[in-house]
């Protein structure tokens, strides 16, 4: 059995199935604006002193708060001397993903930054897991991204190693099927 489709078979789509789509539509909440705390801590994520990160992939989906979110990041990364080699943006519901995913892999970039709602974003992610060389543990994300339920429909695995941003400016991690959250650092006194 294919552990990212529930089927049996080669499947040519990784899309998630019709039942699991609609048992989970209405648990997800749209994307909310981006604060500025969880954009300077996603730029943290990609600046710290151990990391080589200059050039990013950004990819949105087409709601009003992903487009803003995604736009602050290229302009505040631009501003950090960082290159955004391409924005790739997607519907919710798409035939097969596979022209966003490979848009968003066609070039090499050292991170890829995601504005996304959830149900766009784990159809996505299967694709991009199935069909490209993407690599989670090199992409980050804005808080919309933050729940349990994104590896859930992601499917096993499909998202190990993926980081973001908390609207408070704290972090969280992706590590198979488990979403942890980091708080903000508390400011020194």
């Amino acid at each position: 059995m294919n552990p990212l489709t529930g089927r049996d078979g080669d499947s040519r789509s990784p899309l998630i199935n019709p039942a699991d789509l609609a048992a989970h539509a209405g648990d997800l909440p749209p994307p909310q604006p981006h604060t500025d705390a969880e954009l300077a801590s996603l730029l943290g994520l990609l600046t710290g002193p151990r990391q080589r990160t200059e050039t990013a992939v950004i990819g949105h989906s087409r709601d009003d708060a992903s487009r803003a979110a995604a736009q602050a990041f290229e302009d505040a990364w631009t501003a950090h001397g960082g290159r955004v080699l391409t924005v790739v943006n997607w519907p919710e519901t798409a035939a097969s993903w596979l022209r966003p995913a490979r848009r968003l892999t066609a070039q090499t970039p050292d991170a890829w930054v995601f504005a996304a709602s959830v149900l766009g974003f784990a159809q996505l992610a299967r694709r991009l897991r199935t069909s490209t060389d993407f690599e989670p543990a090199r992409a980050v994300a804005f808080a919309s991204l933050s729940t349990s339920l994104l590896p859930a429909l992601a499917g096993p695995g499909a998202l190990s190693g993926l980081r973001g941003a908390s609207a408070d400016g704290g972090t969280w991690d992706v590590d198979g099927a488990q979403v942890t959250t980091y708080p903000a650092a508390e400011a020194s006194a």
